[in-house]
């Protein structure tokens, strides 16, 4: 088995406003709460966020980086509920559990049930996730 029901795994980002900044143009993300201080200081925010593609990739890129260590990772499906935001200049803490493993002959290897989330520095949920990813000897 490469996955067991309760495995937890997580890692920490240390997120900049310049890290913020270059994700945001490079996925095409033009909302000014990202890239202009001065802007986001007259939101309900009151200072420069990162983007949700941004957040919900350092979580999903960290199910490929454990499982790969694995086997060959596959990702099936993503679902996130974002709650708060997660502030441009924030550590956060990225974190996922298995939930079940699931056997599958047909595709030679098991499909694993998470649920994630990444706390920001109060220690409170800014977003929740649930996942699905087949982990095989090779894809």
């Amino acid at each position: 088995m490469r996955a067991y029901p309760r495995e937890r795994f997580s890692s920490e980002v240390a997120l900049s406003p310049a890290m913020v900044v270059e994700f945001a143009n490079a996925a095409g993300d033009k909302n000014p709460i990202h890239h202009d201080p001065e802007f986001a200081a007259t939101t309900r925010f009151g200072r420069p966020t990162a983007s949700g593609p941004h957040t919900t990739a350092l979580l999903l890129a960290l199910t490929a980086s454990h499982f790969s260590k694995k086997g060959a990772m596959l990702g099936l499906e993503f679902w996130v509920r974002f709650r708060r935001p997660i502030f441009a200049d924030e550590k956060i803490h990225l974190e996922w559990m298995v939930i079940k493993v699931t056997p599958n002959e047909k595709l030679k290897g098991e499909i694993v049930e998470l649920r994630g989330r990444i706390k920001g520095e109060d220690g409170k949920t800014s977003l929740g996730a649930k996942g699905r990813v087949l982990v095989t000897d090779r894809l």
